[in-house]
């Protein structure tokens, strides 16, 4: 192991690594966006939105990340849509994440009893007022972990992005292979530093889960 080597290029790492973090934060963010929607349209008592939602949610889990993102960025600008390859990799992994967001958030909803959706409309409560003050609380609070399982998916395959020539931390690693003939030691540096995020994405989502729980149970 070539230390003096990492020590030297691992700045350069860092920096790629922030661009991967902030690959991973717009993704989550626009995959719970999908996520809510797919739900809400699965959920749906109108057959229509339950056509759209299924069909979102099969033809994105049914094909590969990398197809999809090949799609939007090289596919975009035949029929008019001009994307940044940063930009592309985002709205691509966003809807990707988005159809398991739906999954996972519906499967919490569908968990509650039905006996709190009775409760609730006996209190008076319209359908809109069930869902915001009764049976989402409950269903974020189950959904927290399923989500973190989700939101370290994204974290990994950021790394997909390099296909379409965003620099975050596996095309730094494939820039260096040219100058530094080591790939061992620079996939290895990749490898630690994509460790070091999942670690902390957990740690987070560990700290959320025990304080969502601890307040449920006051």
């Amino acid at each position: 192991m070539d230390i003096d080597l990492l020590l030297k290029v691992y700045p350069y790492f860092l920096e790629a690594a922030v661009i991967s973090i902030k690959l991973a934060v717009l993704v989550i963010i626009l995959g719970l966006i999908l996520g809510a929607l797919g739900a809400y349209a699965k959920l749906s008592s109108k057959k229509f939105l339950r056509i759209i939602g299924s069909t979102y949610v099969s033809v994105i889990r049914g094909t590969p990340a990398l197809l999809q993102l090949f799609i939007i960025y090289f596919g975009g600008p035949q029929i008019g849509i001009q994307l940044s390859p940063f930009e592309a990799g985002v709205i691509g992994l966003g809807f990707n994440s988005g159809a398991y967001m739906t999954e996972t958030l519906r499967a919490a909803i569908i968990s509650i009893d039905k006996g709190q959706f009775e409760a609730a409309r006996t209190l008076g409560l319209n359908i809109s007022q069930t869902m915001i003050k009764v049976i989402l609380p409950q269903s974020l609070r189950l959904a927290i972990r399923p989500v973190g399982i989700n939101i370290n998916a994204v974290i990994k395959e950021t790394a997909l992005v390099s296909t379409i020539s965003v620099v975050e931390l596996t095309y730094t690693a494939e820039r260096f292979l040219g100058s530094t003939y080591k790939p061992f030691q620079m996939f290895f540096l990749a490898g630690v530093i994509y460790i070091a995020m999942i670690l902390v994405s957990g740690a987070i989502i560990n700290f959320l889960d025990k304080r969502v729980q601890y307040q449920w149970k006051m």
